[in-house]
């Protein structure tokens, strides 16, 4: 299957944040479950826990890919840069599967919330049935004060570890600096 970035259409890279140790728990060409159609999450599905939701990552091929909830985003990723990725869970309609609840929950990749579209062309790509956003978005900030990656809650941009002020802007690339 063809990547399903449209032509021209360049989505933000997330490169892995977290613990070095995990990353390097990673095991090569491990990753999670490619997700092409609705028949493929049919069929991985039903060998998992019904109603559990999934990890998933969106590779930089475009492809939805799933692994168990409990799963390492990077090891899902296979260790890859991924455009998205979060907790996603599907119920069955009498029009094929669709989205219950997707999040951009993943503190290994601290996607920003406008990793939405990507994850919408992936699992549009499979013809799977989505909401018109993340029912649960996460807004990830890095602490330039202490260096800690932090989540924004209730729209207050202040670093729960330092009470330092976040940046309004997505900055969890960034390098952290040195204490």
């Amino acid at each position: 299957m063809a990547p399903v970035t449209p032509p021209g259409r360049r989505w933000r890279r997330y490169g892995y944040v977290g613990p070095q140790d995990v990353l390097r728990a990673v095991v090569p060409g491990a990753g999670g479950r490619v997700i092409r159609c609705a028949a493929d999450l049919d069929a991985y599905a039903a060998a998992e826990e019904e109603g559990e939701p999934f990890t998933y990552i969106v590779g930089l091929d475009g492809l939805l890919r799933l692994a168990p909830r409990r799963s390492e985003h990077v090891a899902c990723a296979g260790g890859a840069d991924v455009l998205g990725a979060g907790e996603i869970s599907f119920r069955h309609t009498p029009l094929g599967p669709r989205v219950h609840e997707v999040s951009n929950q993943s503190t290994g990749y601290c996607p920003d919330p406008d990793s939405w579209p990507a994850v919408a062309a992936a699992l549009d790509g499979a013809g799977i049935g989505r909401p018109d956003g993340f029912t649960h978005a996460l807004v990830f900030r890095r602490c330039e004060r202490c260096g800690e990656n932090s989540v924004v809650r209730e729209g207050v941009f202040v670093c729960v570890f330092c009470d330092g002020d976040l940046p309004l802007v997505w900055n969890v690339n960034v390098t952290p600096r040195d204490p």
